[in-house]
């Protein structure tokens, strides 16, 4: 029996080099494309898949009013936490998620462990990304880390790196990273527009047997269709569902699977066999957001030096870079 997508013991000795921590993957993130070669975890006939929450309350309260609307299934697929390291901030977004079906991402995972291990965010950042970000990474994982009560621990440690859907006539692979790895790279916007990367995705839609991936991590927002000799392969990762994702807009983004429309105005997004794959805005209270988030992270705080500027104004990014060419 297959029981790979369960949650995997925290191995205590494999401690990440030091130096690299928030630029490698550790080993217990990884999993093999064959994992989601499965029996399908549940099934829905809309599903909110909300990634990079990041302790956006506002945002998660907008996300459950949207999801009412239509009786939608909501899944958390990692980064829930982040910006909310202050007690009673972070008991709310857990009860808030604790409710619905959850994935880990990094923030979570690293969070859960019983020792430290040297990952640090486990954000597994390329060469690309400086070693400012990287270090401003860990240090706001360390200092949500002092919020977070034993239960919650526990809990988050229970919690799967990936799960399978069934929506539609669609296999959909729920993932934090990637195909491969919980905190992936591959399923970014560049690495998807690579031609050197079709190889690795015709590898993994036979070895998945998946249709559809949503995904996250990268924190930028893409949608893309594949036709490998494998089958057909759709990826859409939802950036963040808790920031800003395009200049000058200020609302997140989650992604809708459904086998009905969407009564939310899609930003983008395709029909495949009969389901519907959409990016949706989520207009947030940007106010409550600024509000909490500049009680917490002033200026000067890592969190505040690494994002303000995107929560306040948006990354450098555009919708058009995230929908399909």
């Amino acid at each position: 029996m297959n029981i790979q997508h369960r949650a995997s013991p925290r191995p205590q000795t494999a401690v990440v080099e030091e130096g690299n921590a928030g630029r490698i993957c550790p080993h217990d993130y990884t999993y093999a494309p064959t994992v989601f070669a499965r029996a399908s975890d549940f099934s829905a006939e809309t599903l909110y898949v909300v990634g990079g929450l990041y302790g956006n309350h506002a945002a998660l309260v907008t996300i459950q009013n949207m999801a009412a609307a239509e009786r939608a299934q909501i899944l958390f697929n990692g980064d829930f936490h982040w910006f909310d390291a202050a007690p009673d901030w972070f008991a709310a977004i857990e009860q808030g998620v604790a409710s619905h079906r959850a994935v880990r991402g990094n923030v979570e995972t690293e969070l859960a462990r019983e020792s430290d291990i040297g990952a640090g965010c486990g954000c597994a950042y390329p060469e690309t990304v400086s070693g400012d970000v990287v270090r401003r990474s860990n240090d706001i994982l360390s200092e949500l880390a002092v919020a977070v009560p034993a239960t919650a621990r526990a809990r988050l440690r229970a919690l799967p790196m990936h799960l399978v859907a069934q929506v539609g006539g669609l296999r959909v692979g729920i993932v934090h990273g990637d195909a491969g790895a919980l905190a992936g790279w591959r399923f970014a916007r560049n690495a998807l527009d690579e031609s050197s990367n079709r190889a690795w995705l015709n590898d993994v839609r036979a070895q998945s047997r998946i249709d559809l991936f949503a995904s996250t991590h990268t924190c930028l927002a893409a949608l893309r269709d594949f036709a490998v000799p494998a089958g057909r392969l759709t990826v859409i990762n939802n950036g963040a569902a808790g920031m800003p994702n395009f200049l000058g807009a200020r609302f997140g983004i989650i992604t809708r699977i459904g086998v009905t429309p969407s009564p939310h105005a899609p930003l983008y997004g395709l029909l495949r066999d009969g389901v519907y794959i959409d990016a949706l805005a989520v207009p947030y209270d940007q106010d409550d957001f600024l509000a909490r988030f500049l009680r917490r992270w002033p200026p000067g705080s890592p969190a505040h030096t690494a994002y303000f500027k995107r929560i306040a104004e948006g990354p450098d990014y555009r919708i058009a870079r995230a929908r399909m060419p």
